[in-house]
């Protein structure tokens, strides 16, 4: 049994391997105003695919799907395969809610309630 595979046969496969990870990921980043599809995630930083990654640089906003994950500056910092990969400088996460200036007392009372 042989295992040659002709090369268009390999770019096909490659291909629809492509479209169908850029299909089953949620993940996004935009900025200024545009939206730009992202493979995957790491620690220190994300993969796009090379054909639609411009060198992005500075501020962007990650979200996964409507959830929005974090506030990162980016840098390009290398292509690897179709994939063109960035760094992260800084990575804040959402919070949905003010941070407190002050430590919350565990016995602190939730709500007021007045008799009638």
């Amino acid at each position: 049994m042989t295992t040659f595979l002709s090369r268009e046969l390999r770019e096909g496969l490659a291909a629809a391997r492509k479209l169908a990870q850029k299909r089953s990921s949620r993940l996004r980043i935009e900025v200024g105003g545009k939206t730009y599809p992202v493979l995957r995630v790491w620690d220190s930083g994300f993969a796009m695919d090379l054909d639609d990654a411009p060198h992005l640089r500075g501020l962007v906003d990650l979200y996964d799907g409507g959830k929005h994950l974090s506030q990162c500056l980016i840098v390009a910092s290398e292509t690897q395969d179709d994939e063109m990969w960035f760094d992260f400088k800084r990575s804040t996460p959402v919070a949905d809610r003010a941070a407190l200036d002050f430590a919350r007392d565990e016995a602190a009372p939730v709500a007021l309630i007045e008799r009638s």
